[in-house]
């Protein structure tokens, strides 16, 4: 307890705190995360962007003074319900191209940003040309680089092979899982124990054996991460492709976790009838009636209120084969922010043999 012996020495203490305070870094409890995979104007426009847009990019967090941090030690932090510096963002990419080492590490490097990179080994084993060899990604290290898992031969993780038994699948997952674990300990020294699931793919079985394995893991759906996430299936924000333009990217690391007590979206398949996710809220003072959600390729989804914290999102018609997401979004009270979630489901193809437990 502070006891003050004067009018003058509060007044003093109340002029340096406004003098300080434009320079005081508040803390926030979640964390935007962002992925990228090509950084390029010769690879494919979906998961790509130029040379110049990354700049811009990097160069924005750097003039607004965003925190780009570690995403595991920030992780860590978001778990024992540490706080992270205000304006925290942390980077990725997916798929160790060499482009990311000659187009995007040059300004990583010069802004000091750290950055995970999920690797795919099997491309590095073959010395393929277009990917990063360990060389290389030893001299990122020294960085700010980490290296962490996206399996050996980026599988979609949840198809059978030909006469595949559920077992047999399982196992081939695990070595596609372990064989890169093992590849980092032996060329980098160490694993941070996190997989990019290829596609986005996982279920359950998949989830529920990395936890055992102390393994953190990334989908494919948008969102921020905060204590409440499923760190078996953590949300990430793309930036490339349909998503490079800086407008967007501004919006999405303004954003803030959906304030949720749960969630059901009826499984990870949809099939030939509409999908729907089941939305329920947190008691608090939300802007709920300017909740929107969207269905790719589809516009707006209905919402049908069951309660005043209780929503159901449904598209409006069957998705086609592939993956389907139903976004949603609500200002935050000062309209400044969103708050985001975000579910993506597989319609899979006939002949494509997913697993289905």
């Amino acid at each position: 307890m502070f006891i003050f012996s004067s009018r003058s020495t509060l007044r003093s203490i109340l002029v340096l705190f406004a003098v300080l305070a434009p320079f005081m870094s508040y803390a926030q409890n979640y964390l935007p995360i962002l992925q990228y995979h090509h950084v390029s104007q010769a690879t494919p426009f979906s998961t790509s962007l130029t040379p110049e847009q990354f700049t811009e990019h990097m160069n924005y967090l750097k003039e607004e003074n965003f925190n780009v941090i570690d995403l595991k030690s920030a992780l860590d932090k978001i778990k024992a319900g540490t706080a992270l510096p205000e304006k925290s963002v942390a980077i990725t990419f997916d798929d160790a191209y060499r482009n990311i080492y000659e187009n995007g590490f040059p300004i990583l490097k010069s802004h000091q940003f750290p950055f995970t990179v999920f690797i795919n080994t099997l491309q590095i084993e073959q010395k393929n040309r277009h990917f990063l060899t360990w060389t290389q990604m030893k001299e990122m290290s020294e960085f700010g680089g980490v290296f962490a898992n996206h399996t050996f031969s980026h599988p979609y993780m949840l198809r059978k092979i030909e006469n595949e038994t559920d077992e047999e699948w399982l196992v081939r997952m695990k070595r596609e899982v372990s064989s890169v674990e093992e590849a980092l300990v032996m060329h980098l020294g160490s694993s941070p124990k996190m997989i990019a699931y290829p596609y986005g793919e996982s279920n359950d079985v998949i989830q529920q054996w990395l936890t055992s394995e102390g393994i953190v893991g990334f989908g494919q759906q948008s969102g921020v991460v905060n204590a409440d996430s499923n760190f078996a299936n953590l949300p990430r924000f793309p930036a490339a492709g349909h998503y490079a333009k800086l407008g967007p990217l501004k919006t999405k690391l303004a954003s803030q976790p959906m304030p949720l007590v749960s969630y059901d979206n009826g499984g990870i398949y949809a099939d030939n009838e509409p999908v729907s996710i089941s939305l329920t809220f947190k008691e608090g003072n939300y802007r709920l009636k300017d909740l929107t959600c969207y269905v790719s390729g589809q516009g707006k989804a209905k919402l049908s209120w069951i309660d005043a914290h209780h929503v159901v999102a449904s598209a409006p018609k069957a998705f086609t084969a592939g993956r389907g997401r139903i976004n949603c979004t609500m200002p935050d009270k000062s309209a400044k922010h969103y708050h985001w979630f975000s579910n993506v489901w597989i319609r899979p193809s006939a002949d494509e043999n997913y697993i289905q437990n």
